[in-house]
């Protein structure tokens, strides 16, 4: 039975999209099965694995709406054993479409059902905010990564962010678990950095992952050559915090289900 894991934080600029697709490829390399589900319109997480967006025929958008199966969404990418459901900017549409539907919020839920068993791990990344298609996402999960960006207004908005996790474990979603939430773009040298983590692991303890994402200029090329971190540079900061994630996700998986 695959794990469905979203990344999800309503700010934007705080690491999803570079964390769903560097984990996803660090999944992939340790020889897990992986689908990334790109459900945010800017669809970068598409475009930083290979795939031209602008001819995305089906994806997201078809099977939030159920005329197309994942299976027919789904497109191999440049990352090993990872396949993707790409998104387009149409996908921006669907929030508006999808008011007016019975079990709005469980659309995504449904449409994965059939294909939960092929993957060791299905990863959603998120849009930048708390509309229907994160909660699409949430309800459809089993856990949340939250990334976190080391500076200075990270926790701002991570309580509005707790407080709809918890909506949705109340209303639609009881087994939803907080995977961990993850300090990205951590400098050293600042103090600033070092004070947000002291201050996200005093008052989060467990609930945060011992791997930190180090601010690292490779991981923001990687994107622009249409490639992971793993794939663009394997000795690079970047690719070996997202290989530590990946070894940490799996531990913590194997010890739950053994």
């Amino acid at each position: 039975m695959g794990k469905i894991i979203a990344i999800a934080n309503q700010k934007g600029g705080v690491g999803k999209t570079t964390t769903s697709v560097n984990l996803a490829a660090s999944l992939g390399v340790l020889e897990k099965k992986v689908l990334l589900i790109d459900a945010d319109p800017q669809a970068n997480a598409s475009s930083g694995l290979g795939l031209d967006v602008e001819s995305v025929e089906i994806g997201t958008y078809q099977i939030l709406e159920h005329s197309h199966t994942p299976d027919e969404a789904t497109v191999a990418c440049s990352a090993p054993n990872v396949s993707v459901i790409p998104a387009h900017i149409d996908l921006v549409a669907i929030e508006i479409e999808l008011v007016d539907k019975e079990n709005r919020e469980y659309m995504l839920k449904q449409a994965l059902e059939p294909v939960k068993d092929k993957y060791d791990y299905i990863l959603i990344d998120c849009a930048p905010s708390l509309g229907l298609l994160t909660l699409n996402a949430l309800t459809a999960a089993d856990s949340v990564v939250i990334p976190i960006q080391c500076e200075y207004f990270a926790l701002e908005g991570l309580g509005k962010l707790l407080n709809t996790i918890k909506s949705v474990q109340k209303i639609h979603n009881p087994a939803l678990d907080i995977e961990g939430l993850l300090l990205t773009m951590y400098d050293s040298r600042l103090r600033l950095s070092n004070q947000v983590v002291e201050e996200v692991q005093k008052h989060f303890n467990d609930m945060v992952f011992e791997t930190v994402i180090q601010r690292n200029v490779k991981l923001s090329e990687a994107p622009s050559f249409g490639e992971s971190i793993i794939n663009y540079d394997a000795t690079s900061k970047g690719a070996t915090n997202y290989l530590h994630l990946a070894e940490e996700i799996i531990k913590k998986n194997s010890k739950v289900t053994s």
